[in-house]
């Protein structure tokens, strides 16, 4: 008869300890979401930054998540200062104004004879390439998201 006490008390215990670890970590901030968005096309820069507006708006305005772009490939050329329509460096501006960190890949902006000052302004430049930019980002705990 004392084993099974002992067993139902264990049982107690035990059970007891993992209702109060659930507890506390239902009681506990949730964690800053970190994501990286992946740019390439040309054809799908207004979308993306749509995405990125809407974003930020999900998880309650500005500064309430670590948010980047990556640009590389044909979509840079929407960013190019001289080219870019008023309506995707008004989205941007807003962007970077909400926090998002905006990445131009180093090996495009070879390719396409640009330098940071001919890109709107927000860009930094990934040094080692848009792609190597991804793959940090994503061993830093980002969350990576094609759109």
């Amino acid at each position: 008869m004392q084993r099974r006490s002992m067993l139902r008390a264990s049982f107690a215990g035990l059970f007891g300890a993992f209702g109060m670890r659930q507890a506390s970590a239902a009681t506990e901030t949730p964690a800053r979401q970190r994501a990286v968005y992946h740019l390439a096309d040309a054809d799908r820069v207004v979308f993306v930054l749509g995405n990125l507006q809407n974003h930020v708006d999900g998880v309650g305005g500005p500064g309430k998540a670590d948010i980047r772009l990556v640009v590389h490939g044909p979509a840079l050329r929407a960013f190019h200062a001289l080219a870019a329509q008023d309506h995707t460096v008004a989205m941007m501006s807003k962007l970077v104004d909400a926090g998002v960190g905006f990445d131009a890949c180093a090996n495009t902006m070879k390719a396409q004879g640009v330098k940071l000052d001919d890109l709107t302004p927000g860009f930094v430049v990934a040094e080692k390439g848009g792609v190597v930019r991804l793959a940090e980002l994503q061993q830093q705990g980002y969350a990576y998201l094609r759109p």
